[in-house]
This record gives C-alpha cells, structure tokens and sequence, in this order.
C-alpha cells in the first residue's frame, strides 16, 4: 500500500488525493495514528476481448448438447408461469 493519511488530511485534502488514486496510488487512512481503511484505485476490466482470445479460450471448453440444456432447463424450470398481464 502506498502512503499513509489521516482522516483530517483525506478532508481537507479530498481532491488532491482523490487525483492521486485516479492516477494509480494508494493510501492507508489512519484515525489516531490506526491504520482504519484502504483507498485505492478500481481496476479496470477490459470491455474487449479480441476474437483470437476468445476462441482459444473456448478451445477446451466441453462440447455442448443443445437437447440435454434443454432437458436440464425442462426440468429446473416451470414454463407455465402465470401472465402478470393476463389479471
């Protein structure tokens, strides 16, 4: 973890470290003198993945029966659910 702050400092001080988290450091926030919480940055989960990766990905995956999912589904699920609309 990166360095530490006090709780007075994190208020007072709230935009300057909140810039300083947006650009990757961390801090401990201590309430007399006691570490009390962590603020560090999210981490960020690509939105893409390319095509290459995804198909190897799903090289080793088992092979799907479409009539078995749909057996397990028969069987898990009630399809005659009442039609909220239909009252």
């Amino acid at each position: 973890m990166g360095s530490e702050i006090s709780q007075r400092d994190l208020r007072q001080r709230s935009k300057e470290i909140m810039d300083a988290v947006e650009r990757g450091d961390g801090f401990t926030v201590t309430r007399d003198g006691r570490p009390i919480g962590e603020l560090i940055p999210l981490r960020h989960r690509r939105r893409f993945v390319p095509r290459a990766e995804f198909v190897a990905a799903g090289a080793h995956a088992p092979a799907v029966d479409p009539d078995r999912v749909r057996a397990d589904l028969d069987t898990a699920l009630d399809w005659d659910l009442d039609d909220p609309y239909a009252r």
